[in-house]
């Protein structure tokens, strides 16, 4: 059975760093192990969208089918999906972790922006390593066109 090293967090970056950091980015999509006793579902999905206007939720929910039918999601449950803040943060890994800041104490201790925040449980065999091996992963999406 393969040993995998768990995510340390070296450092957060400051919110200017952040701000540069997100430039051309479009949205952050996030999987990792549901960790909930009663999950609906095997994985724990996190979407940060590089906006912070507030989305109508018709706008959510176009959003939502679109990330569905394009990384064939299914099952999915316990949606959060509002502004909320996001931290990001320096780990051994490539590319900056973004983090869901829910709780107020992080929000008002770590360096942050807001984004649109699309947090729910789901399956889909697309994330063969957070279903299968136990793993925490994310990918960025850039807009080209800037």
């Amino acid at each position: 059975m393969e040993k995998y090293d768990a995510i340390r967090v070296q450092d957060y970056i400051d919110e200017t760093q952040i701000e540069e950091h997100l430039k051309n980015v479009e949205y952050i999509i996030m999987a990792a192990p549901s960790t909930r006793d009663n999950a609906k579902a095997p994985i724990h999905f996190t979407i940060f969208l590089n906006t912070q206007e507030v989305l109508p939720r018709h706008i959510q929910d176009a959003i939502l089918d679109k990330f569905a039918r394009e990384y064939k999601i299914k099952s999915i449950s316990d949606l959060f999906s509002h502004l909320d803040a996001a931290a990001f943060v320096k780990t051994s890994q490539q590319t900056l972790m973004p983090l869901h800041l829910y709780k107020d104490v992080d929000k008002k201790n770590l360096p942050h922006t807001m984004m649109h925040i699309m947090d729910f449980e789901g399956d889909s065999a697309e994330f063969k390593e957070a279903k299968e091996k136990g793993l925490t992963g994310w990918s960025y999406s850039y807009d080209t066109l800037q």
